[in-house]
């Protein structure tokens, strides 16, 4: 609840800031999910980021297409208790004129409660460049989810799940932390199909320049096979 308080408190005081930079689009994403022996599970997730407008609040500005980039990732996680995981994994970032690479670990704790699930992630991961400093950041993120019927989430029912997130990002001498809001409303379309609608709020560069605010409508498809 504090954290949460935080984050809103950050919201309000940012809006408040002139010139504050915007950025909106669309974040559509692919994952898949595999389950192997020996308590492993594979996934793979191609994740496309396209801008449909930015600029400053309070100015004009007209909505203009731009493709920015292709994230292509894919992490094992291996079930060390019965609600505790270890993973780790790579993700390729293509963009017009340059190619990302970032090696990814990750900590999860996964608890049910009566009707709600709740996860936390715990995470670092590293970004290589060509040419310039490797980016490491340090995350952690709390996930809800919660059944529109029912005390589970079955086939052919909806379900709303909410990701908190905040993420501290070192790139050389520079330093940035990131605030992440993500609501979602979903549809368990069977037992191995899935799919989520909803906004991608992420707050940024508020530290030490103007905040900058992005909202990506995020949709995921998942599939297990």
């Amino acid at each position: 609840m504090k954290a949460f308080l935080v984050c809103i408190s950050i919201l309000i005081t940012s809006y408040v800031v002139a010139q504050s930079r915007y950025q909106f689009g669309l974040l559509p994403s692919v994952n898949i999910n595999k389950k192997l022996p020996n308590d492993w599970k594979l996934n793979a997730k191609v994740e496309s980021r396209q801008e449909l407008k930015s600029g400053f609040f309070g100015e004009s500005n007209d909505f203009q297409y731009e493709y920015l980039q292709t994230d292509i990732s894919g992490i094992a996680a291996k079930k060390i208790a019965v609600d505790k995981s270890l993973a780790g994994g790579y993700l390729i970032r293509l963009r017009e004129k340059e190619v990302l690479h970032r090696f990814i670990q990750q900590f999860i704790i996964v608890k049910g409660y009566h009707g709600l699930r709740l996860a936390h992630r715990f995470a670092t991961d590293e970004t290589f460049q060509k040419d310039g400093d490797t980016e490491v950041r340090l995350r952690y993120r709390l996930s809800s989810l919660i059944p529109l019927s029912g005390q589970s989430v079955d086939p052919k029912e909806f379900y709303v799940k909410v990701n908190h997130e905040y993420l501290n990002a070192w790139e050389g001498k520079d330093h940035d932390l990131e605030v992440r809001l993500v609501p979602h409303i979903g549809y368990n379309i069977s037992e191995s199909s899935k799919l989520e609608l909803g906004l991608d709020y992420r707050l940024d560069s508020f530290i030490d320049s103007s905040p900058r605010h992005r909202f990506w409508t995020a949709i995921n498809w998942y599939m297990s096979i």
